[in-house]
């Protein structure tokens, strides 16, 4: 086992789960060992190491923590991988490029991805697939709602996302193939097999999920709700010391909470 502290870096320091990580990691027992801004300048009330550049920020740390924005995701694989640094990602919205580097990265280190940090909304989401195994398409119509603070830039969030792929994974289905979204005038009728999605947007809700599967008899609701940004930041700290000792591979939050695979 080994006994020294983890060495945690965190990219974004300066934005709103980057701060609450800074944080979190000395709570959890394990050492700030730096993080990145944009403009390299350190954080008022963050004690810690700052860098303009990732490649600097990795080369200090076991694990980098990483909740940024899809443009950095490649950039951030080839220096984490070169350096042999641990990767919890929590950005979304990759394109396919990105996650081939994801998945590359994958080969020579040790990624937690997910959408959503929080156990409860892994939980959810397994269910979900579940769920989507045992309900067909052809008989229980699945939508996806969800709500978040009026400033959020794109819909559907990435954990709604998340579930819906959950549940075309359930049917054996590409999700790209049966969504529908951003429903406007006349649509028509509802696709059969369709997995919906309805984002809404307004104050300061940090992040409501539902999963509703109906048929023409019954309707069954799955619903999570976050109160506190902080449960983001203690799921990620909590991959990251999971990461410590595990080979190179791409893993998810099920994996870090020890879950069966179906």
């Amino acid at each position: 086992m080994n006994a020294q502290p983890l060495r945690i870096g965190i990219t974004g320091l300066n934005g709103r789960v980057g701060r609450l990580l800074a944080h979190e990691v000395p709570a959890a027992g394990a050492v700030l060992a730096g993080g990145t801004t944009r403009d390299g300048r350190p954080v008022e009330g963050i004690d810690c190491p700052v860098h303009a550049d990732i490649a600097d920020l990795a080369r200090q740390c076991d694990v980098v923590i990483d909740f940024t924005h899809a443009s950095t995701v490649v950039g951030h694989a080839h220096a984490l991988a070169k350096t042999g640094t641990g990767w919890v990602l929590g950005t979304t919205g990759l394109s396919g490029a990105d996650q081939q580097a994801v998945d590359q990265a994958a080969t020579r280190i040790a990624v937690v991805q997910a959408a959503n940090f929080s156990p409860g909304v892994t939980l959810v989401t397994r269910i979900a697939r579940q769920m989507g195994a045992v309900l067909p398409g052809s008989e229980y119509d699945a939508e996806i709602l969800e709500m978040h603070h009026r400033q959020k830039v794109d819909a559907p969030s990435g954990t709604a996302l998340a579930m819906g792929r959950a549940v075309a994974q359930g049917r054996g289905i590409r999700l790209e193939d049966h969504i529908e979204s951003g429903r406007d005038g006349h649509t028509g009728p509802r696709a059969d097999g369709a997995i919906g999605f309805a984002a809404l947007r307004g104050g300061q809700i940090v992040g409501e999920h539902s999963v509703i599967f109906t048929s023409s008899h019954e309707q069954i609701s799955l619903t999570h709700r976050s109160f506190d940004r902080r449960v983001y930041a203690t799921g990620a700290v909590r991959a990251a010391h999971w990461l410590r000792g595990h080979e190179a591979g791409l893993y998810d939050m099920e994996d870090v909470l020890g879950l069966p695979r179906d």
